[in-house]
């Protein structure tokens, strides 16, 4: 495990016979490492996801700390992800929901308008209700948010578009090292030497020979974190039994409510919550929270019987639904009976699915993980790597966002004063900060999971009676939609 020494920043690291020289210039403040050496950075982040390229992107366009030597190492290749080529009728299954909040920021790095905007679906308003009663609350900013310019709850984006934008930004950028196409084939610490001392630095030792020392790693590689192994940082919690479908669905008409003013549904069944969120046109992406079983089946439905399931799924009773899940076949003969025999209002839930994209449905495994700590000794985690939450709240990219403003932040003032921005004195800003705000949210989704996967019992009227409640007291109402929205939550 790294030491937990605190090593401040002295010319040792850099080289030994030019200390005093580097000790009183103000480029040895602002870039840390040694042109010297073609292997040593400042940061080098393992991962290009949103996480990773948001953070290398933030770090290149803010002036205090864009002169820091940065690396990226990534093992797909990027270029086929800078290159977003779908046709606008066609949509990637992987879309997340990003508050305004999320938004802004890419905005204020430069990466909004790299973004296709013609692919980015802003939503503004969210009807929640509880499968089992009907309880329902309905989130509209027309009706006296406090925060309501703009009227966008949030934007439904693909992930590949803000990769892509990302990307894109950052070759505007320059300055950074990718290493693509590049796995790890393991991460010790540096060695001393005549001129360096880099026995408490992470090395990454990529296939093909090459090493990147670190003055400070950051893992946004994911659930399995080989940076957090490194560090021997515990990451604890539990599986939920149950798997997260998604698709790419095709809507009756021009899809619900034109295109001017769009909804997001999610309704709350005993098995997990369903989700369709607005794409541009007559497109919605699906998110489902059900039993692997389930999932299983409706991976291998025909096109016909999956779109029936889903199109029962936000109109029947749970107990019709559950029967059409023993059914290997006939779910769309069995809708077409049940809907005979079934009250619901038309106006309250999504549009028809008429259409599922081709190869567009896959599923995941649901778990809850947290580490122990963001930090260690020249070691910082970021999105997945820290944290992974249940996706019913669409908070997951949002979080790791939040993780890199912070992270970012803390970065930036050990440059400006002077600090070793690796040691963890100088990261801890960043691990309280963070670990704080992302454990509030991760308990609540958790709850929110337990609460409502209740199919019976005292608990059913309870959670109705405070859906009702919430849903008619406007300022507790505005209160959530601020939390979903982003606009309640601050770095």
């Amino acid at each position: 495990m790294a030491s937990n020494k605190v090593i401040m920043a002295s010319p040792r690291f850099i080289c030994r016979s030019c200390s005093r020289q580097a000790r009183g210039s103000a480029s040895y403040r602002r870039s840390y490492a040694t042109a010297s050496s073609q292997d040593i950075y400042d940061v080098v982040c393992i991962g290009g996801g949103p996480a990773g390229l948001s953070l290398l992107t933030a770090l290149r366009a803010n002036p205090t700390t864009s002169r820091l030597r940065v690396a990226l190492v990534e093992a797909q290749d990027l270029s086929k992800t800078a290159s977003l080529s779908l046709p606008p009728t066609q949509f990637s299954n992987r879309c997340s929901s990003l508050t305004p909040t999320t938004a802004q920021y890419l905005n204020t790095i430069g990466v909004w308008p790299h973004m296709k905007r013609s692919r980015i679906q802003e939503f503004h308003e969210m009807q929640v209700w509880d499968g089992v009663t009907d309880a329902r609350i309905e989130f509209d900013y027309q009706f006296g948010s406090s925060v309501s310019q703009g009227n966008v709850i949030a934007y439904m984006v693909e992930n590949i578009n803000i990769t892509s934008g990302l990307l894109k930004r950052l070759k505007e950028l320059g300055g950074v090292d990718v290493f693509d196409s590049s796995r790890v084939e393991k991460i010790t610490f540096g060695e001393e030497t005549e001129d360096l001392d880099l026995t408490e630095w992470p090395v990454v030792h990529l296939q093909g020979g090459k090493s990147l020392a670190a003055r400070l790693l950051v893992g946004a590689d994911g659930a399995n974190s080989p940076v957090r192994s490194f560090a021997r940082i515990e990451s604890r919690g539990w599986d939920y039994d149950r798997h997260g479908l998604v698709a790419t669905l095709e809507l009756e008409g021009d899809g619900w409510g034109g295109e001017y003013r769009k909804t997001a549904y999610q309704r709350f069944l005993p098995t997990g919550p369903v989700a369709m969120l607005p794409l541009p046109g007559n497109y919605a992406t699906l998110v489902w929270s059900t039993t692997p079983a389930n999932a299983a089946l409706l991976k291998k439905l025909s096109t016909k019987d999956f779109i029936a399931l889903v199109n029962s799924a936000f109109r029947l009773s749970p107990v019709d639904l559950a029967y059409m899940h023993t059914q290997a076949t006939g779910q769309e003969d069995e809708l077409v009976w049940r809907l005979q025999h079934t009250n619901f209002d038309p106006e309250a839930i999504p549009q028809l699915v008429v259409g599922v994209q081709e190869g567009s449905v896959a599923s995941f495994p649901l778990k809850f993980r947290h580490a122990d700590s963001y930090i260690s000794e020249r070691i910082a985690l970021v999105g997945d790597a820290a944290h992974s939450v249940h996706p019913l709240a669409g908070q997951g990219l949002n979080q790791g966002q939040g993780d890199i403003q912070s992270l970012v932040k803390t970065i930036e003032y050990a440059v400006s004063h002077g600090q070793d921005l690796g040691t963890q004195m100088a990261l801890e800003s960043y691990n309280s900060e963070r670990y704080a705000a992302n454990h509030v949210l991760m308990g609540v989704c958790d709850k929110l999971h337990k609460l409502y996967s209740v199919g019976s019992g005292p608990l059913i009227p309870l959670r109705s009676l405070g859906l009702k409640a919430a849903n008619a007291l406007g300022p507790l109402k505005n209160f959530f939609m601020d939390q979903a929205s982003g606009r309640g939550l601050r770095v």
